[in-house]
């Protein structure tokens, strides 16, 4: 088939891709909340690693918010959140966010928000691989599980983790070029929502203590502010504001 055939069918992978749309924010308050999120998402996730260790701070209180949990269950409450852990797995968030990925590359023609987008997800699961291995931390007891058997670790947890990733930087990249301070604030406010009820399905459901869930929320903000320190030191500029945010 000729070239100019194949640029009338598929015009969107005949064009050079585009640049990312330029950051409304400025360069130097992105790097300060880059680091404020790093920072606490660190403190977050090596408390947490030292309480499960020595079995102190929070990790005292993982057994009681498991009992209590498993003995307020309902049928209608165990039907949302099994469904809500069963589209967030890490398998399922990798695929959604690789096909995101790709048909974002494909219908923008811009390559560097989804690949920052799959370099967290990709993050995600060796992170989640590496440590679990690491503290090799056994479930709660599998008779509470709600989905079946899971052999795998408990700390920390990948549903946690890989759609706390998702939701956050996903949000940034998107808020970071368009729309209002409200819409920016609210996006925000939807995506941690997104993430604090994955976990809770997570120790709802039976499979991860509380401090497991913690830690997956402590690194999932370590990530965010990583991918907005990469994307502000790549697109950001150091004067003044290209949008004026607007109420």
């Amino acid at each position: 088939m000729p070239i100019a055939d194949n640029e009338r069918m598929f015009p969107a992978l005949s064009v050079t891709p585009q640049a990312a749309p330029e950051l409304r924010v400025r360069q130097r308050p992105l790097f300060l909340w880059a680091g404020a999120l790093f920072v606490a998402g660190d403190v977050i996730f090596w408390l947490m690693f030292a309480a499960v260790l020595s079995d102190s701070g929070l990790a005292t209180l993982d057994s009681t918010v498991h009992s209590a949990l498993v003995d307020s269950r309902s049928a209608v409450a165990t039907a949302l959140l099994a469904a809500v852990s069963t589209v967030t797995s890490p398998t399922a968030m990798t695929a959604i966010g690789a096909v995101l990925a790709g048909a974002w590359a494909i219908w923008k023609r811009e390559l560097w928000r989804p690949a920052v987008l799959m370099g967290g997800m990709v993050l995600a699961l060796v992170l989640c691989t590496v440590i679990k291995f690491e503290v090799s931390r056994s479930r709660p007891p599998s008779s509470d599980f709600l989905l079946g058997p899971d052999d795998a670790l408990s700390f920390p947890s990948g549903h946690t983790l890989g759609a706390g990733i998702f939701a956050l930087v996903l949000t940034y990249l998107l808020v970071s070029r368009s729309g209002t301070r409200t819409t920016a604030v609210l996006a925000y406010m939807g995506a941690a929502l997104f993430a604090l009820l994955v976990a809770f399905s997570r120790l709802y459901l039976g499979y991860h203590w509380l401090t497991d869930v913690v830690a997956s929320l402590g690194l999932a903000l370590g990530v965010t502010g990583l991918a907005i320190f990469v994307d502000a030191a790549r697109h950001g500029t150091p004067g003044a504001n290209t949008v004026s945010p607007r109420d």
